[in-house]
């Protein structure tokens, strides 16, 4: 009785964990990322960040963009071409080095 009522019990929690992973896909696209380089290391690109995609990632990392403008521009197609994804972001750097603009766009 007691291992049926255990049973019973992990069977449960097991379905309301397993539920809890399913996407809902109002606010997919802020789930995907940007840029190659953060994408292939599965988003932990927030604390190396020093480019365009900073202004996803981290944005305290456009300190880092010196000297030469920073573009990142990225297209997706997923569920065969029924969710579309673009981003794009231009960092810029300004008075001699030590301030940054950044923009970024998501579509």
């Amino acid at each position: 009785m007691i291992t049926r009522s255990i049973l019973i019990a992990v069977s449960l929690f097991t379905s309301a964990a397993l539920q809890a992973q399913i996407r809902i896909y109002s606010n997919e696209f802020l789930n995907i990322g940007a840029g190659a380089r953060g994408l292939s290391m599965g988003g932990a690109q927030v604390a190396s960040t020093q480019d365009a995609t900073s202004g996803y990632w981290n944005p305290a990392g456009l300190t880092g963009v010196k000297n030469d403008p920073s573009l990142s521009l990225m297209h997706a197609e997923y569920f065969a071409g029924i969710g579309k994804y673009d981003f794009g972001s231009l960092a810029i750097p300004v008075a001699n080095n030590k301030r940054t603009i950044g923009l970024s766009v998501l579509r």
